[in-house]
């Protein structure tokens, strides 16, 4: 009898941690390091918090562009890196016609959009092409578009493609500038309701509002015919192909989603930042969008709005505090630029080595 109820109970616990414990590990050991790095920080809470706010706002779209690839059963996708560059490569010419505002932001929108929905066009193909091994494709795809990116505005700006203010081009003529000045939208979209409920702190209530509609947005979209045959695909494509559902054409769809997105988020952040760095922006986009997804509890498999919104929060705001946590610590505050770099890295890393150990299981 004692044997059955000890038993009873090891079972009660292994199921209480499996149910409320494992799907939340990651959030909460980055809450408890959050918690840690504040403390020895000795940074103000008023900062903390305006930062925080701040980079959740412009961050957020970028990180919201990875759900749908991962209802569609594609992993995480790297590949918004395109999405980046599209919506870069629409405030080159924004800012060369010196259109500013809020039109200038909403015409980098429609510039960015047909870029976009090329370029997820054509890595929706090569991603069907590499079944099963859709991350690791997107992410070298990236980097062999950033070369043809590089090639094209180190070489053909001021040749092929023409720019009036020869001010964006170096000095020779040919090729953009190292960086660039984004003056016309700078804060274009953040000061269009800006709030400061406290002294310290400004919220930007216009760019939450956007973000709170894309959610809406994509929770109605996945209630569609298209947004089921999506879901219907990430469970099983083979079960999907034999209900009668093009399974190429809607991942190379859920592609195009998620690339067009990436291109409007990285407009969002560039017009909060003010700065472009023309050959570097881009760069790190896929890798702090997944890490940020990723701590919120997120798996190559599931991912929901609340797990983007929470783990955007921890992320960045690790990225805030380490620097001071890291030289009150130890002294040197490269020591907390290391440890985030290794946060951005290493929860990919774990994410993807719990995966495979979640799949053997099963198995």
């Amino acid at each position: 009898m004692d044997n059955n109820v000890k038993t009873q109970e090891v079972k009660n616990k292994n199921e209480f941690f499996e149910k409320y414990i494992f799907p939340y590990a990651v959030p909460i050991v980055f809450l408890v390091l959050c918690g840690i790095g504040f403390y020895y920080s000795g940074l103000h809470y008023t900062f903390v918090l305006n930062e925080v706010i701040g980079r959740l706002a412009r961050n957020s779209f970028l990180v919201i562009s990875l759900i749908i690839p991962v209802i569609a059963g594609l992993g995480l996708n790297f590949g918004i890196v395109l999405g980046a560059m599209a919506g870069q490569i629409a405030l080159f010419f924004v800012t060369d016609y010196a259109v500013k505002g809020i039109a200038g932001l909403l015409l980098a929108f429609v510039i960015s959009t047909p870029l976009a929905i090329i370029f997820g066009y054509l890595t929706g193909q090569v991603l069907n092409k590499s079944k099963g091994r859709e991350m690791i494709t997107s992410m070298i795809l990236g980097f062999f578009a950033n070369g043809i990116y590089q090639l094209v505005f180190l070489v053909m700006a001021g040749t092929i493609i023409p720019f009036k203010n020869k001010d964006l081009l170096l000095s020779t003529g040919v090729g953009l500038k190292n960086s660039m000045d984004l003056a016309g939208v700078r804060y274009a979209l953040d000061d269009l309701w800006k709030i400061r409920p406290f002294t310290g702190i400004a919220v930007p209530i216009s760019t939450l509002i956007v973000v709170g509609i894309l959610c809406v947005a994509l929770t109605w979209f996945l209630k569609t015919k298209l947004g089921q045959e999506m879901r219907t695909v990430g469970q099983d494509m083979h079960v999907a192909g034999v209900a009668g559902i093009d399974v190429d054409k809607t991942r190379t769809i859920a592609v195009i989603i998620s690339t067009v997105l990436a291109a409007w988020g990285q407009i969002i952040f560039l017009q909060n930042i003010g700065t472009l760095n023309t050959y570097g922006s881009h760069e790190q986009v896929g890798l702090f969008a997944v890490a940020s997804l990723l701590i919120g509890g997120a798996s190559i498999k599931k991912a929901t709005y609340g797990q983007a919104l929470i783990g955007t929060f921890l992320f960045h705001m690790l990225f805030i505090i380490s620097p001071m946590a890291g030289q009150n610590l130890m002294g040197d505050s490269q020591i907390g630029e290391f440890f985030r770099v290794f946060v951005a890295y290493g929860v990919i890393g774990l994410a993807l080595l719990l995966h495979a150990w979640q799949d053997k299981n099963k198995k």
